[in-house]
């Protein structure tokens, strides 16, 4: 992967991205990758439903892994 997401604020959210993209590094498949990562979100989250974990991973990893985008993203206001 060899990227630094030191610049992700949310510790939720770093965490996911950085799991995904070592996941699939790896070989993971993208399916088993993202599965992997709603539940890293929602061990940070338990409060949150399944949809809305698995809404947040998709948008995390568009914005930062897909698009290569480095600004803010929508998502939870946790620190």
């Amino acid at each position: 992967m060899g990227r630094d997401f030191s610049y992700i604020a949310r510790n939720c959210e770093r965490a996911v991205i950085t799991a995904y993209g070592e996941l699939r590094s790896r070989g993971s498949a993208d399916m088993d990758a993202f599965q992997a990562c709603t539940t890293i979100y929602r061990i940070h989250h338990p409060e949150a439903s399944l949809n809305e974990a698995r809404r947040l991973v998709a948008e995390w990893v568009d914005h930062h892994l897909v698009r290569h985008a480095n600004g803010p993203t929508p998502g939870c206001a946790c620190a």
